[in-house]
């Protein structure tokens, strides 16, 4: 057991979540308090050592389903249910009454497995055991479908989504479902039984809540099933490959790992869960590097007034404690194409912990440029403005190309002399031009007048300079162009920039 927390513990620092020595012997310690056969209280005792962030949880989970997959009796050689394994008691029973259901060579068999039932049988078993909401049944189905549908071959270099995919295709649950719901409808006695005429076995009309209720609880116990099929199928990988092997092939980047500018639509949601979070814990860590930043030059005068107790020897030097100012921050965001995803978590991240610099500014373009820092000023939630920038900010100039030279231009026109010693800026974008001209003598000047300037540019530093991207024109005048393609690295930059 300790191998194999072991190993679960280096696939869960493989994915990004942070598991120190001490919590790794913390979890070796609750391994003693837990009953092994309890796999829930098992896996949250594990996670309370381990798991620090609700957004790992999910990558948690995954890893905890794969290490400590479920056991369920033992398989022969082609892959059938052997109900005298050492499985638990009531699933045994059920694939037992999963082969006596069978016909012809299924029950000769014996072996537990139901193998020779028919596909409409299969259907049948299946559609009883949801309708009585047998568990065991239902787990003991699972396993005959998996080995009927998913065609699962050992050694065959194919990803688990696939054999479920091909399972559940071939049970068709929506089908499934209606056939329950209108076997629900024929049980509800609405016929009037002094009525010799009425047919007790008709249909009838469920109410619409009635109805709702019905599908909601099927569904849940629909859902079930899958996750049986999906516990069968991880099993079977597992005992193919090794829990090692199939960790990795399945393994999947934490939110905060995740490439903005590819994310799913799972992901994006994801993605804006994290923000809020994280912009909190960036703004306690602004201020507390504010607050405690580091000594100053020597304090001569008062080094030798506090040295006069001990007879003029300076024991004790003093020094002068700096009071770093807050900095402003002009933020100007290609929001064009694929890019627009990096733009607005940036621009959330930035507005989330304004309180920490003296004056946040916002400027986004395409090939039109628009101040939007009006959209922040009065909304509670970021994710509100943003809406709003990308429905009513004026930033196409003439066909909505990235224009970075154009919209650079009048940026500097407009706002220009506006740039002081204590501005940071910030260019966001990939620098792709469409071949326009880059005017890159804007971000000279803006060098000369700010603080610092800095270029985030969400592609990886492997496609700069290809095809219509000039980044390296404008990197010859920026203080540091960074990849910044993940919110770490978002994070780590705007750690640093205060």
């Amino acid at each position: 057991m300790l191998d194999l927390l072991t190993g679960f513990v280096a696939e869960l620092r493989a994915a990004g979540i942070p598991v120190s020595l001490t919590e790794h012997l913390d979890a070796a310690e609750a391994l003693r308090h837990v009953p092994l056969e309890d796999r829930e209280g098992l896996k949250y005792a594990l996670g309370a050592s381990l798991v620090k962030s609700s957004t790992h949880w999910k990558a948690y989970e995954t890893a905890f389903e794969i290490y400590f997959s479920v056991r369920s009796p033992a398989e022969d050689a082609d892959g059938t249910v052997d109900g005298s394994g050492s499985g638990d008691a009531d699933e045994a029973d059920a694939d037992r009454s999963a082969a006596g259901t069978g016909v012809g060579a299924g029950r000769g068999r014996g072996s537990g497995g139901g193998e020779g039932m028919t596909a409409e049988e299969l259907a049948d078993l299946l559609y009883k055991a949801l309708l009585q909401a047998n568990g065991a049944m239902l787990a003991a189905v699972a396993r005959q479908a998996v080995s009927r549908y998913a065609g699962m071959e050992p050694g065959r270099p194919v990803g688990g989504t696939y054999y479920l995919y091909r399972t559940l295709r071939n049970l068709d649950l929506d089908k499934l479902l209606e056939r329950l719901v209108d076997g629900v409808r024929r049980q509800v006695p609405r016929a009037d039984p002094a009525d010799p005429g009425a047919d007790p076995g008709a249909a009838v009309d469920l109410t619409p809540l009635e109805e709702r209720l019905v599908r909601d609880e099927f569904q849940s116990r629909i859902d079930r099933l899958r996750e049986e099929i999906e516990n069968e199928i991880r099993r079977r990988l597992v005992a193919d490959r090794g829990s090692e092997a199939l960790a990795k092939s399945i393994r999947k980047p934490l939110p905060e790992d995740v490439d903005v500018m590819h994310a799913t639509r799972d992901e994006l949601v994801a993605l804006r869960k994290a923000l809020q979070p994280l912009s909190r814990k960036l703004a306690v860590r602004l201020a507390r590097k504010r607050r405690h930043g580091r000594k100053g030059a020597l304090d001569f005068r008062s080094t030798v007034r506090h040295s006069l107790s001990t007879g003029g020897v300076p024991l004790d030097p003093k020094f002068r404690y700096p009071r770093p100012a807050k900095p402003e921050i002009v933020v100007i965001a290609d929001i064009s194409g694929s890019v627009a995803s990096f733009a607005r978590f940036t621009l959330h991240l930035v507005h989330a912990i304004s309180s920490q610099f003296s004056k946040v500014r916002s400027f986004v373009f395409i090939d039109g440029i628009d101040e939007v820092t009006r959209f922040f000023e009065h909304a509670d939630d970021p994710v509100d403005a943003v809406h709003r920038i990308n429905t009513e900010a004026d930033v196409v100039w003439v066909d909505g190309h990235s224009d970075y030279g154009h919209a650079l231009s009048v940026f500097w026109e407009r706002w220009g002399e506006e740039i002081t010693p204590r501005t940071s800026v910030l260019l966001l974008g990939d620098a792709r031009n469409n071949y326009h001209a880059s005017q890159s003598w804007v971000v000279k000047e803006l060098r000369d007048r700010a603080r610092h300037v800095y270029w985030l540019n969400p592609e990886p530093r492997a496609y700069w300079d290809s095809g219509d991207s000039i980044v390296g024109e404008y990197a010859v005048h920026c203080d540091e162009v960074i990849e910044c393609r993940t919110l770490r690295q978002l994070e780590q930059f705007v750690g640093e920039l205060a």
